[in-house]
């Protein structure tokens, strides 16, 4: 049984795995594994607007940077970590739910979860 429920929490975590971009398409993250059972992602591509954006929130190279880290599973479809926003740098503690194979939401909060925003983002081709 206990084999069971770990096939069946691992299953949604390996769909993670690959690149994913916001709904504008300004922005394009490989999601990976970084630290045992947890996720990263970092930013594999990006417009010239978004870079810009996050150059004036005091993150001068925007690709390359890792925007989320340390995510753990806490249920077969949702992790928590840390988000780091570039155009404000700011980090946050956030959520990740993955909705369906090709979609995600990530929900990042500022105080508490007070001031919380929610961004979908899809899965893509590698840039």
């Amino acid at each position: 049984m206990l084999a069971a429920l770990t096939i069946l929490t691992e299953v949604p975590a390996a769909g993670l795995a690959g690149y994913w971009t916001n709904k504008a398409h300004s922005v394009v993250v490989l999601i990976a594994p970084c630290e045992q059972q947890k996720w990263c992602g970092t930013v594999a591509s990006a417009s010239d607007k978004a870079k810009a954006d996050a150059a004036r929130g005091g993150t001068a190279s925007l690709v390359g940077t890792e925007i989320m880290h340390g995510f753990r599973p806490v249920s077969g479809s949702k992790w928590r970590g840390t988000l780091f926003v570039p155009d404000l740098n700011r980090r946050s503690k956030a959520e990740l739910v993955q909705v369906s194979a090709d979609r995600i939401r990530v929900r990042g909060c500022a105080v508490g979860r007070l001031l919380c925003k929610s961004q979908d983002w899809m899965r893509t081709e590698a840039p």
